[in-house]
C-alpha cells in the first residue's frame, strides 16, 4: 500500500554539489511554505569526471537511503549529470515522484536568432545520447556547438565559499565554444549543469555582447508546483543541507546556505 502524503514530508533536492541551490532558489519563490531537505553529495564531486556505472550507482544508492529514512513527497535530481545518467533507472526503482534536470535545448532554440546554439556542460553530459535526442527533437535545423568544462563546477563552488575564481576558466569556457566551427555565430548559450547559473556574471563578462544564457531551473520550479498541486506543506523545523564527505568543508557554505533557508547541516 502506497505512503499518503503528509503535510511535514519534504522536497528532496539531490546535486553532487551546491549548484541545485538555483534550483533552490526558484522553488522558494513559488512554495515558499515547503519544508526541503537539500542534499549534496560533495565525496563524489565532481560527476562529469566519473563513468556513468559510478554516477548511476552513486545516485541510486543515496536516493535509495534518503527515501527510506526522510520520505521526501517528490524527490529532485538537480544534477545536469545525474540526470542524463540515472534519471530512468531511479525512476523504476523508487516508489516517489521525480523530477530531473535536463538541458534547456528547447527553449534556447526558440531563443536564438541566429540559429546557432552553444551548450556548456560536464564531460559526462555533453556526450550523453540524451542531449543528441534533445537536439534531434527541439534543434532540428538549429546548429548546437557543445563543450566540456568540467572547471565552471569548481569556479561556482569556490565563489560561493567566498572565494574569487580564477577569470581564465571564464575565458577558456567562451573560447571553447568560440573557436568550433560556427561558434562566432552563437547567440544563445545553455548552461547544461546548475552550478554553472551561479557564475553567470562572468561567463556573459567572458562571452562579451550579444549572447544570452538559459537554464533550466525556473522550468523545474513549475514542474514540482505541479506535481505537488493539492498537497498541504507544513514546516515543523529548520530545513536542513546534508553532506556527504568532509563537513568542515561543508561548514564553508553555512552562509550562503542560511540565505537560502538551509539553517541546519548535518551529514549523510
Amino acid at each position: 500500500m502506497e505512503r499518503r502524503v503528509q503535510a511535514e514530508d519534504p522536497i528532496l533536492l539531490f546535486d553532487s554539489g551546491v549548484g541545485g541551490l538555483t534550483v533552490l532558489a526558484e522553488l522558494r519563490k513559488l512554495l515558499p511554505q515547503a519544508p526541503v531537505i537539500y542534499a549534496a553529495d560533495l565525496a563524489g564531486l565532481p560527476y562529469g569526471e566519473k563513468t556513468e556505472a559510478e554516477v548511476a550507482a552513486r545516485v541510486a544508492g543515496l536516493l535509495g537511503r534518503m527515501s527510506e529514512r526522510y520520505h521526501p513527497r517528490l524527490i529532485v535530481i538537480a544534477c545536469n549529470t545525474a540526470s542524463t545518467i540515472a534519471l530512468g533507472m531511479v525512476r523504476e526503482v523508487l516508489h516517489v515522484p521525480i523530477v530531473g534536470t535536463v538541458p534547456a535545448i528547447k527553449p534556447a532554440a526558440a531563443m536564438t536568432r541566429t540559429g546557432v546554439i552553444g551548450l556548456l556542460g560536464t564531460a559526462a553530459t555533453v556526450r550523453q545520447k540524451y542531449v543528441d535526442d534533445l537536439e534531434a527533437e527541439f534543434a532540428n535545423g538549429k546548429r548546437l556547438i557543445r563543450h566540456a568544462c568540467p572547471g565552471l563546477v569548481e569556479a561556482a563552488e569556490a565563489k560561493l565559499r567566498g572565494e574569487r575564481p580564477d577569470p581564465a576558466v571564464f575565458a577558456a569556457a567562451a573560447r571553447g565554444l568560440r573557436e568550433q566551427e560556427g561558434g562566432d555565430r552563437i547567440d544563445t548559450v545553455v548552461l547544461a549543469c546548475t552550478h554553472f547559473p551561479l557564475v553567470e556574471e562572468e561567463l556573459r563578462a567572458a562571452f562579451g555582447p550579444g549572447v544570452e544564457f538559459i537554464h533550466g531551473a525556473q522550468g523545474i520550479a513549475r514542474r514540482i508546483v505541479q506535481l505537488t498541486a493539492g498537497q498541504d506543506f507544513l514546516r515543523k523545523s529548520a530545513d536542513v543541507a546534508l553532506f556527504t564527505g568532509d563537513l568542515a568543508r561543508a561548514a564553508k557554505l553555512a552562509p550562503v546556505l542560511a540565505r537560502h533557508g538551509l539553517e541546519r547541516i548535518e551529514s549523510l
